[in-house]
């Protein structure tokens, strides 16, 4: 227990002191277990990721990657309704894959009725979003996505730009491989996972540009 207040002591003094600028950013440099991340979790007022026995401090994000999401968010929940068996979340719930990763995506949605057991992790997301920043867009588009890969039902992987009007789609296909389409411009966006189709400037609504 001493060593878990050491840690989360470590992480706070590094979030105050900004030497945390990115959630692309190693906290602490200790190898910790996945039961320890989840006590760090549930005793600090600051958000963090896991991978692979490392910590990962979550930065704030600016106003409009906020506002893309809740675009993105309120989409989804309008066609999603309150009927279906599907559950869409924020960036305030983790997705997991075994003792692996920890993980908070911008969106997601989960259709599995085994992720309705635990209300702080899910495990079998079928669409998993992140809007990109110039600080994690590397991390998001290689690493991330080699692990969020390993869930098995995850159908799409989508990357969305806030720099400019541009949506990646990275779908599962019948073998097992991946395809990308790439939405822009004037585009209708189709999130097939969830049959979901809407003209991709819906998600740069409210924008201070």
């Amino acid at each position: 227990m001493l060593t878990l207040r050491i840690l989360i002591t470590a992480i706070q003094w590094k979030k105050q002191s900004g030497s945390l600028k990115t959630k692309s950013m190693i906290a602490v440099p200790n190898f910790i277990r996945p039961e320890e991340y989840l006590d760090i979790e549930r005793q600090s007022s600051i958000r963090h990721e896991y991978r692979h026995g490392l910590v990962y401090a979550m930065a704030g994000g600016t106003d409009d990657r906020d506002r893309i999401a809740f675009n993105l968010l309120k989409v989804i929940d309008n066609h999603l309704g309150d009927s279906s068996e599907c559950r869409f979340h924020s960036g305030n719930v983790k997705v997991n894959y075994q003792s692996e990763f920890y993980y908070y995506p911008d969106a997601f949605v989960t259709c599995d009725p085994r992720d309705r057991d635990d209300r702080y992790i899910k495990r079998h997301p079928k669409l998993i979003v992140e809007v990109l920043s110039p600080s994690t867009q590397d991390f998001e588009s290689d690493d991330k996505f080699e692990d969020y890969k390993k869930t098995e039902l995850l159908e799409e992987y989508v990357l969305i730009s806030q720099d400019c009007q541009r949506v990646e789609c990275r779908r599962r296909t019948a073998t097992n491989t991946w395809e990308t389409v790439i939405y822009e411009g004037c585009d209708r966006v189709l999130l097939k996972s969830i049959d979901l189709e809407f003209a991709i400037a819906e998600l740069y609504r409210g924008l201070d540009r």
